[in-house]
């Protein structure tokens, strides 16, 4: 077919979005826990209810994907999304929420499921790679700009007389003792437009791959049979714990034992920190054409555990700067864990890929256990449990086999016999 550069751009658009809405939970657990008087617990239960939904839908969307097409499938994942926003902004409580948080979840792991093939067909095979690249660093720069835009409103939504009439706009609609909420009408916002949008616009029809089937529940039951399976699987469910574990609680840690302001100094912190998760993906990008994708990733695992340490026990200034700074560290990990498990199995690449997008939902689980933890111990020791789930994915480089391994300069990509 037709290569169409307008779909290609509405796709980064949705990658957009979708990480605008999906990264700000962690600058926004300290407004959650001091609005709804919630403890570290209650307020991780919110993070859960996001990224659960990764787990829950991430396998059932590509069945609805292949039973009614890509648009209308998005365009229920966005109505979704608008859903969850609107509802929360209209009844701001803690109850509704969870409920809130959950369903635009589902909604955004649908998305995923729906655009990366939409990707391949629109931008051609031949560029997938580097479009599915450029994706990633506009994923990168969403999440890098959502905790400035949060902590912009929150200091300037009680001074809105001064500013213009957006701002002033969302003052009138926002509670005066919420002003972080004002994220949440954005979201509504936004994805009320890309619902729109999605109507409008004509998508091609998508022939899928068979590695980019869902697969059957053979297929699945087949692979769930293989205890490597179950490894990446946990070490992935570890990875975006780690992520999600580290994203979402600096911002309070910051507060509590530093006394830095969480509206200004640990959202910027947290912008960093996907910042130098999108910037380290370049990094890594240039090292796996020098060295083996599994001694990268010890060595990143290893930087990430030492930032982890400066950040939990060091002073003020270097704790604010180590972590951000384990984002650099992070990032190639998701890639490297992916890429090593699919080239680990000869068949059933497409029901394997959902099996370990269903390990998305540790970014619900590790928050929940660390705030847990946090209530009983105090935070900096509910935050060590990260040593454990970094130490997982440490744990990849030392025992993965892949069937082949990335190809180097100066050397092709290598062959490893695997056991059945």
């Amino acid at each position: 077919m037709r290569r169409s550069y307008y779909i290609v751009g509405l796709v980064f658009l949705i990658f957009f979005v979708m990480s605008f809405l999906t990264n700000i939970l962690g600058p926004i657990v300290p407004d959650i826990i001091e609005s709804f008087r919630v403890s570290l617990t209650a307020a991780a239960i919110l993070p859960f209810a996001f990224f659960i939904a990764y787990g829950v839908m991430s396998i059932p969307a590509g069945f609805l994907v292949e039973r009614f097409t890509e648009k209308p499938v998005m365009v229920a994942s966005f109505i979704a999304g608008f859903a969850g926003a609107l509802g929360f902004v209209l009844h701001p409580s803690y109850p509704v929420a969870i409920v809130s948080l959950f369903v635009m979840g589902g909604g955004m792991a649908t998305l995923q499921v729906a655009i990366n093939p939409l990707l391949r067909v629109a931008g051609g095979e031949e560029h997938f790679a580097f479009n599915s690249a450029f994706a990633q660093l506009i994923f990168g720069l969403a999440s890098f700009i959502s905790p400035l835009v949060y902590s912009y409103l929150v200091e300037n939504l009680p001074h809105a007389s001064q500013h213009g009439k957006f701002v002033q706009l969302l003052a009138s609609i926002t509670p005066v003792n919420l002003p972080w909420l004002s994220m949440y009408w954005l979201f509504a916002v936004s994805t009320a437009l890309m619902v729109i949008v999605m109507v409008v616009m004509r998508l091609p029809r998508v022939e899928r791959k068979s590695d980019e089937q869902a697969g059957s529940i053979t297929m699945y039951r087949e692979l769930l049979r293989r205890p490597m399976v179950w490894l990446y699987f946990g070490c992935v469910f570890a990875y975006v714990g780690s992520e999600q574990g580290t994203a979402d609680w600096m911002s309070k840690f910051l507060s509590e034992y530093y006394g830095f302001d969480p509206h200004t100094t640990g959202a910027t912190a947290v912008s960093w920190f996907w910042g130098l998760l999108t910037a380290g993906c370049f990094i890594g990008m240039i090292l796996f054409k020098f060295f083996d994708s599994r001694k990268v990733l010890l060595a990143f695992s290893i930087g990430a555990l030492a930032c982890l340490t400066a950040a939990l026990f060091g002073p003020a200034r270097v704790s604010l700067y180590a972590f951000p700074a384990i984002g650099l560290f992070a990032s190639i990990m998701w890639p490297t864990l992916v890429s090593l498990g699919l080239n680990s199995v000869s068949e059933h690449h497409g029901s394997f890929a959902g099996i370990l997008c269903t390990g998305i939902m540790g970014g619900a689980v590790v928050p929940l256990i660390i705030g847990r933890l946090g209530d009983a111990l105090g935070l900096r020791n509910g935050m060590m449990f990260l040593y454990l789930t970094f130490g997982c994915v440490l744990s990849v480089g030392l025992w993965a086999k892949p069937i082949i391994t990335n190809a180097t300069f100066g050397g092709k990509s290598a062959e490893v016999q695997l056991a059945p």
